[in-house]
């Protein structure tokens, strides 16, 4: 139960298991990221990524197992946790610091040899610091500063901006800068590309390539973990029964490759789980047959009418003898068949049914919405859009272009300042706010669902909807991870889905598999869908329309 830094090229985790009050986050969790690898973590929303990688930064002791890490192990945190008074030029030399102390000691070892040049001493220390200094890219550390503050687009930033002046988003950048500088010698990563467009993805990936040590990195970024990642472990157990062991897949199992080799992998074993559940059925239908049919032969069991009554009687009691073995051993059977039975694989997510008048509006080929150069001042630039009941279209644009702004606008729930908006009649409108916005997070997830909804007698759970666990579902919104909360509010879409749907960023915070679902569900939607999003996965195999939002200053 001891977290252990030692000098070591590799992060290894021997059965790890950690629980808090109520409930198991890890079980003898077991892995090993070598120099140079770089590990995925995927898994449903609250299944412990987050809680791994803190174990293995060594800020949580686990209640069982054993963590070996790098001395120099940096954890990029979901917040940047500095003052908001301190400068962005503040947080990045503190990131250099080491490095920029290294540079002090080189000088001063250089005057120590200057003052006494017969000293072996001096110089055998200042050879040290400067082989230090070489391997760590001392002469190139102002170039170094300036490429990752442009890749991860903040180059524009003033050096003197207070930390508490700039965006959420600018603010996880800028810790993420700030930790690829100071060059640890293992990187764990959480969700690191939340908040990065494309550009600051492209530059991410051919960094970890390079990285020397371990990386340990926990994303539900399908398309970065197809490009960045070696290797996937998955702290989900839910890949259904491993027929090879016989019993359930342990958490934490790898897989070699990026993400298209684990989505295979699983989509194989979903498959399997569904035939062998299929075949149990089969196998325990007719057993059950059996049972029934025997049953009633042993109470009209026949002999031929010509022999006599002691003879029909040998015959009966015969029959019944081999009917009655036959029964027991069917019913042997199925109690086996009980013990050892295969769960029904869950039923991948569905919208369901539109409720009576809930479907596309009347009005033929006329328009749903259309929008004609609508605008917000300093949000949304003149936009020209058609929107017909039925169609299902991508939003696309950089950033700060206005794309959660024209969701809005499409939901009535902002007025434009210019241009206008016609409507078709009165549409009932769903919207997936990229953040979700809880007034009170003491309540439980199931309560705030249904709270929501237009009929919450007559709603399914959000067991039911196989989004959220009973348990979870009890928990106030506080206890849960943020990948939990957001399908607490997809949930609400999903029970009672509208005929127009609005979904910004509808993958955030999902987990790679349900992200997955949520995709093949919209595909089948009767509905209208407008979604926007960066995920490109998504946008990769979008099959719609596509429109781009322009620049506000175009």
């Amino acid at each position: 139960m001891a977290s252990l830094p030692h000098d070591t090229t590799h992060l290894r985790l021997d059965g790890v298991s950690v629980g808090f009050p109520g409930r198991r986050v890890l079980t003898d969790v077991s892995l090993t990221v070598s120099a140079g690898e770089r590990i995925g973590l995927i898994g449903e929303n609250g299944a412990g990524k987050s809680t791994l990688l803190r174990v293995a930064a060594g800020l949580l002791v686990p209640g069982a197992g054993t963590v070996h890490r790098p001395a120099r192990t940096g954890l990029l945190h979901q917040e940047l946790a500095v003052p908001a008074r301190t400068s962005v030029g503040d947080v990045v030399e503190h990131a250099v610091a080491g490095l920029r102390a290294l540079e002090r000691r080189l000088a001063e070892l250089a005057g120590d040899i200057a003052a006494s040049p017969g000293d072996p001493v001096p110089a055998d220390a200042y050879a040290a610091a400067l082989q230090d200094a070489e391997r760590h890219g001392l002469w190139s550390l102002d170039a170094r500063v300036e490429t990752v503050l442009d890749g991860l687009g903040l180059g524009h930033l003033p050096r003197d901006r207070p930390a508490g002046e700039i965006s959420g988003g600018q603010r996880r950048r800028l810790a993420l800068a700030a930790l690829l500088l100071s060059r640890p010698a293992a990187l764990l990563l959480d969700e690191p590309t939340n908040h990065l467009d494309d550009a600051a993805v492209d530059f991410l990936v051919p960094e970890l390539a390079a990285w020397r040590g371990p990386v340990l990195v926990a994303s539900h970024d399908r398309w970065f973990l197809d490009a960045a990642a070696t290797g996937l472990v998955d702290l989900d157990p839910a890949l259904g029964p491993d027929e090879s062991a016989g019993g359930p897949v342990r958490q934490g199992a790898a897989c070699t490759g990026g993400y298209s080799s684990y989505l295979a992998r699983r989509e194989d074993a979903r498959r399997r789980w569904a035939e062998r559940f299929s075949a149990q059925e089969a196998e325990r239908q007719r057993l059950r047959e059996t049972v029934d049919v025997s049953a009633r032969q042993i109470f009209h069991t026949t002999a031929p009418k010509s022999e006599g009554r002691v003879t029909r009687k040998f015959y009966s009691d015969r029959a019944a003898r081999t009917v009655g073995g036959r029964v027991r051993s069917a019913r042997r059977r199925i109690d086996e068949l009980e013990r050892t039975a295969v769960a029904a694989p869950p039923a991948p997510l569905r919208f369901a049914g539109f409720a009576p008048g809930a479907g596309a509006p009347p009005g033929g080929d006329r328009p749903l919405v259309r929008l004609s150069a609508a605008s917000v001042a300093g949000r949304l630039a003149p936009t020209d859009l058609v929107l017909h009941a039925g169609e299902h279209l991508l939003v696309e644009g950089p950033n700060g272009t206005g794309k959660s702004t024209l969701l809005a606008v499409l939901a009535g729930e902002l007025r434009p300042d210019g241009g206008a908006v016609e409507r078709q009649g009165s549409v009932v409108v769903g919207r997936l706010a990229q953040e979700d916005r809880w007034p009170d997070l003491g309540v439980p997830a199931g309560t705030a669902y249904r709270s929501r909804l237009r009929d919450p007698a007559s709603a399914p759970t959000l067991a039911a909807l196989g989004l959220l666990r009973d348990d979870d579902a009890g928990r106030p919104l506080g206890e849960l991870s943020p990948g939990q909360r957001r399908r607490v509010a997809l949930a609400v879409l999903v029970a009672e889905p509208p005929p127009l749907l609005l979904l910004d960023e509808p993958t955030n915070h999902l987990s790679p598999a349900l992200a997955e679902e949520l995709e093949r569900a919209l595909e089948d939607f009767p509905g209208t869908v407008v979604l926007a999003t960066h995920d490109r996965w998504v946008r990769r195999r979008w099959r719609g329309r596509t429109v781009s939002v322009a620049p506000r200053s175009a």
